[in-house]
């Protein structure tokens, strides 16, 4: 592949990720529930690549029906692990304290040196390497210490979010089946990543064209789930509940709730009542499909 063809999915990419920046900033009342929406779809595109059955349902129901504190077992693990990515501030996510916990969370137990060594690659990319690079980068320190692509994702999204100065990630390419094809993790001379055109242009052409599918696919999700949102608001007036504001709040902040949450103090029974209104009035979905332990979301 020539480099003007890898320069055009360049171009295509940074048009994509511009859009998606415009998002981003603009804030939107359910930007907390759209950012765990997009790590639940990421967990379970990581699933499946690491052979695992459980889809978005059941890896809800591993977080959200596992009492707090109780092991939410490897497939919540996964989800907690992008979780993370779209909670914890950007600026926080490569630090070795939180690669730790989620290279854990992944499944992984790497020793304090092999962390390290990961968060001080990870900072050299941040630093001074370009967009091209950075990307591909990411993948290569994942694989160098003998971590899968999935890591490589997560830590090319953490990137990306720090690049731009967002506040949170938005979880982006964990949700691509294909990343691009392998490249031999390398070290310059100086020890230093290997990136930019040091790496195979074909896998820096399929990463960059992922990551543009995943922006726009984000963009769609957001102007989706912000409609649900202005409907779910539009109804909040009729709400007769006293903690109504705090559940629509929690609505817009998170993926999915489960009926027997408690908040602000409200009883089961209050709860169970106040989202069947709000399902009649077409404001928010029931998820599970089922007739107990329902759970509720935009």
């Amino acid at each position: 592949m020539g480099l003007n063809a890898l320069e055009d999915i360049a171009s295509t990419a940074g048009a994509a990720i511009g859009a998606l920046d415009a998002v981003v900033r603009r804030q939107e009342r359910s930007v907390g529930a759209w950012r765990q929406r997009l790590a639940l779809t990421a967990a379970a595109a990581t699933a499946k690549q690491a052979g695992r059955i459980e889809d978005e349902a059941a890896l809800r129901d591993a977080v959200l029906l596992t009492k707090a504190g109780d092991d939410v077992g490897p497939a919540g693990r996964l989800l907690l692990a992008w979780r993370r990515l779209a909670a914890r501030p950007a600026g926080d996510l490569l630090t070795a304290k939180n690669l730790a916990a989620v290279l854990g969370e992944f499944s992984y137990a790497p020793d304090e040196e092999v962390v390290n060594d990961l968060a001080d690659d990870l900072q050299e990319l941040a630093g001074g390497a370009g967009v091209v690079g950075m990307l591909t980068g990411a993948f290569i320190a994942a694989e160098r210490h003998a971590f899968d692509r999935t890591v490589g994702a997560w830590l090319a999204d953490a990137l990306l979010a720090q690049r731009l100065g967002w506040a949170q990630a938005v979880p982006l390419l964990g949700a691509e089946a294909v990343l691009g094809t392998s490249a031999r993790p390398r070290r310059s001379a100086a020890g230093s990543v290997a990136t930019g055109d040091e790496t195979n242009p074909e896998r820096a052409k399929g990463l960059l064209a992922a990551q543009a599918r995943a922006a726009l696919r984000a963009i769609d999700l957001s102007v989706e789930l912000e409609r649900r949102a202005e409907k779910l608001l539009a109804v909040a007036p009729k709400l007769r509940a006293k903690a109504a504001d705090a559940v629509v709040e929690r609505l817009l902040s998170n993926d999915a709730i489960v009926a027997s949450e408690r908040i602000s103090g409200m009883s089961d029974r209050g709860l169970r009542r106040l989202f069947d209104r709000l399902v009649e009035l077409g404001a928010v979905r029931e998820l599970s499909g089922r007739p107990t332990f329902r759970i509720y979301g935009l």
